[in-house]
Order: C-alpha cells, then sequence, then structure tokens
C-alpha cells in the first residue's frame, strides 16, 4: 500500500503524534524519525508498531514489523529533516515511575528539575548516556521525553538509558532510602568546587531549571556544588553544566 495522499487518517494521526504532545500522551505511542534514531530503538527493545518509509529516500533494509509505504510528498511534509531519512517509526511509550528504578551500590545518577526545553533534555540524555550515568530523573516535568525534538537532539539516547520522573517530595524520599549522596547546585554562598566533591560513592547531583536553578525546595538537602569559572559569566547552558558534571563523575570513578 502506497500513501500518496497527506488527508490520509493515518497520515494525520502520525502528523499529530509529531506536533502535539497531549495527543502522544492520550496515545500512549510516540513517532520517531530517522535511521540512526529507530535503530537505536530497534536495539534497546522499544516495540514498534508501524514504520512509514518512503522508498525512494530509505536506502536499507526495511525493519520487521508492519510497513507502510508513503510518498515523498507525504514524507517531506511529515519529516523535519525533510528528505535526509526515509523513514518513521510508530512506538509505544513505556512506563517512567521511580519505583520502577533499583539503583546499583555506587549509582551516579542526575536529576532535573522542572526542564522545559526539549532541546536540552535531549543533550542532557545524550551526555548522561555517553559518560555512564545510571539514570536520569526530571523532577516535577515540564517537557515530554517523546517530543520529537528530545529525540533528535538525544540521537535515540532517549532508548538506552534510565530515565524516570517523580515529583520532590518523592524523590527525596527514593534517594534518602537509598543511602545517595545529595549534591545540590543552588546558587549561594554554601556551594563548593565540583572537583572537590566524591562522586566515587552512591551519587544523585540536582540540577534545577534553566531560569531559575533549584527550587526552595532542596534548601538544605544536599551537599551544594558548583562548577568553577574563570570569566566573568558566572552560569553554563544548562546541557552544557550536566555534561561537564556528568564527565567529572566518571572521571573520579575511572581514577579510583
Amino acid at each position: 500500500m502506497l500513501i500518496e495522499s497527506t488527508n490520509n487518517e493515518k497520515i494525520k494521526n502520525l502528523s499529530r503524534l509529531l506536533t502535539d504532545n497531549r495527543f502522544r500522551k492520550n496515545s500512549g505511542i510516540f513517532a520517531v524519525e530517522g535511521k540512526q534514531e529507530n535503530q537505536r530503538a530497534i536495539n534497546f527493545g522499544q516495540e514498534a508498531e508501524e514504520f512509514f518509509i518512503c522508498e525512494s529516500i530509505f536506502d536499507e533494509d526495511f525493519p520487521k514489523g508492519k510497513i507502510t509505504l508513503v510518498s515523498e510528498k507525504v514524507y517531506q511534509k511529515l519529516a523535519y529533516r525533510g528528505t535526509s531519512e526515509g523513514i518513521i517509526g510508530v512506538y509505544k511509550t513505556k512506563g517512567n515511575d521511580l519505583s520502577d528504578f533499583k539503583p546499583k551500590e555506587n549509582a551516579s545518577i542526575i536529576v532535573v528539575e522542572s526542564i522545559e526545553k526539549p532541546g536540552n533534555l535531549g543533550a542532557i540524555l545524550r551526555s548522561c548516556e555517553a559518560f555512564g550515568i545510571d539514570a536520569l530523573i526530571i523532577a516535577d516535568p515540564k517537557a515530554d521525553f517523546y517530543n520529537p525534538n528530545v529525540i533528535r537532539s538525544s540521537v535515540g539516547c532517549l532508548f538506552g538509558m534510565n530515565i524516570f520522573t517523580s515529583n520532590n517530595e518523592k524523590l527525596f524520599e527514593f534517594l534518602q532510602n537509598h543511602d545517595f549522596n545529595i549534591f545540590t547546585t543552588l546558587m549561594d554562598e554554601s556551594a563548593e568546587d565540583l572537583y572537590k566533591k566524591d562522586f566515587t560513592q552512591k551519587s544523585a547531583l540536582l540540577f534545577g531549571t534553566e531560569h531559575s536553578g533549584l527550587s526552595d525546595f532542596w534548601i538544605g538537602k544536599g551537599k551544594n556544588t558548583l562548577i568553577p569559572m574563570g570569566g566573568s559569566i558566572d552560569s553554563l547552558n544548562l546541557s552544557n553544566a550536566v555534561a561537564i558534571s556528568c564527565y567529572e563523575m566518571l572521571r573520579q570513578k575511572r581514577e579510583k
């Protein structure tokens, strides 16, 4: 079957999956564009429902599963990257409840509170995966994990990471019950150099929103830390700060 009209009902639904957060959540499915991103989803056991493929663009073997062919005109209408990839997969969403996380003895986790920008979340996922972070926890989430911009900017790293959600109260209880060393990043005089902290034990490093940092809920609940700065700017983009911190956590464990 070849779909050649953007008015086709399946294409309308696929378009909504790519653009409408609420529709994705209510449907329990999400869309993934691109060869590498779909391959990672498949490799990490994401359950595929259907693949929409443009044969004139996609130049690899078809994945196993239900295939729907679309014309180049339809694909260009749907895809963010136009003619560059030729495949969009539709997958079932997975649960992300914190109660499902069983941290290992010396786990390193990153917590980000109320992150809003999908691009930042995707970049953070990529750093966490690259530097061997055991889990990313989003406290009081505002960004949708399955937003196409998250998947795109993480290059599909979403599928290989432990990623969970929680509210602040349950998260703090979880960290205490599992004996995590809690490190906060509040902007005040109590903050100490990141490189003087010990991340070789079970550690949770917490970051706040892009605009205002960690909320007052976390005051006094952890060891406050900061990344030392050598210039006139006193802060970094959230995803950059997380990347630097993830590398430091990995470096300490390797040199232990």
